[in-house]
């Protein structure tokens, strides 16, 4: 009997020890996580564009006079890499975070690729300024400083988007569409984004042609589509590709650059066409 009662405490003692809970399990990225990508990105430069719009005066007295340097300018501009980095985190940790950034280390890529955005880029631009006249007109800078320093910072301005638009966005399109139509979506939608510039006195796009620039913002994205995918979704490249798309050095060429670009698009569509239609070759995880 005794022995009997030994056994019988054991098995209560057993059956009373609280087990470890399991460690809750992170969702997943996936297409819809496109969402509250497009929300935040939106929502924050569409909402800044709305009280600078309707309070200019009350925002400049604190905040000083709408440009680039302006720091609710740049967190419009920062919206799309603040919404992919924080959607990262929450879906994959800061693991994960370390990760997605690892993807600026990666720089594999065909030489002609790499030739297009150091020369081919100015070259576009050049031949726009050309066309349009302003190649002779005076260099914006009064000494090398003041361009190193322009050069710094659009190093840190505009390329901080992609963090969103080719770190999450992309990726994400081509799990459910070719390459080419990811591009396009994606261009239409960040062309779309870039509506509220135009209409903020003080912003560089405020003096520009829309038509040709939507165009262009789309036609621009295409031609980044394939060079993304080859160097294995490297944000590098896209950063790089951005980064010259805007640099302060080069002349004004408004709005024929533009019109190369929607013509260079579509001999990249026709000379990529495997590529850009065959979702094998597209990058689709985001870390």
């Amino acid at each position: 009997m005794k022995r009997l009662h030994v056994n019988s405490l054991n098995s209560s003692n057993q059956v009373d020890v609280p087990h470890e809970a399991a460690p809750q399990q992170r969702p997943a990225m996936t297409t819809k996580t496109l969402i509250p990508l497009l929300a935040m990105s939106f929502g924050l430069t569409w909402g800044i564009a709305a009280i600078l719009i309707l309070f200019y005066d009350q925002v400049a007295a604190i905040f000083g006079e709408l440009t680039i340097t302006n720091p609710l300018y740049i967190l419009a501009v920062y919206s799309p890499g603040i919404a992919g980095t924080f959607l990262v985190f929450r879906h994959c940790g800061l693991g994960g975070l370390g990760r997605f950034f690892k993807r600026l280390t990666l720089w594999h890529a065909p030489l002609g690729w790499w030739a297009f955005l150091v020369l081919g880029i100015p070259a576009v631009v050049f031949a726009g300024a050309a066309i349009k006249g302003s190649i002779h007109d005076p260099f914006p800078f009064a000494n090398p400083q003041e361009a190193l320093t322009a050069l710094a910072f659009a190093l840190f301005l505009g390329p901080i988007e992609e963090f969103g638009w080719r770190g999450v966005a992309l990726p994400l399109l081509q799990r459910r569409v070719a390459p080419l139509w990811a591009g396009l979506i994606l261009g239409t939608l960040i062309g779309i984004w870039h509506i509220p510039a135009f209409f903020l006195s003080g912003a560089p796009m405020s003096g520009w042609s829309f038509g040709p620039y939507f165009g262009a913002v789309i036609a621009i994205y295409v031609i980044l589509t394939p060079f993304f995918n080859v160097a294995r979704g490297s944000l590098l490249v896209a950063c790089l590709f951005h980064f010259q798309m805007m640099n302060p050095l080069f002349p004004d060429a408004q709005p024929w650059d533009n019109l190369l670009w929607i013509a260079i698009a579509i001999g990249v569509v026709w000379w990529k066409r495997d590529a850009l239609l065959d979702r094998k070759s597209a990058v689709t995880e985001v870390l």
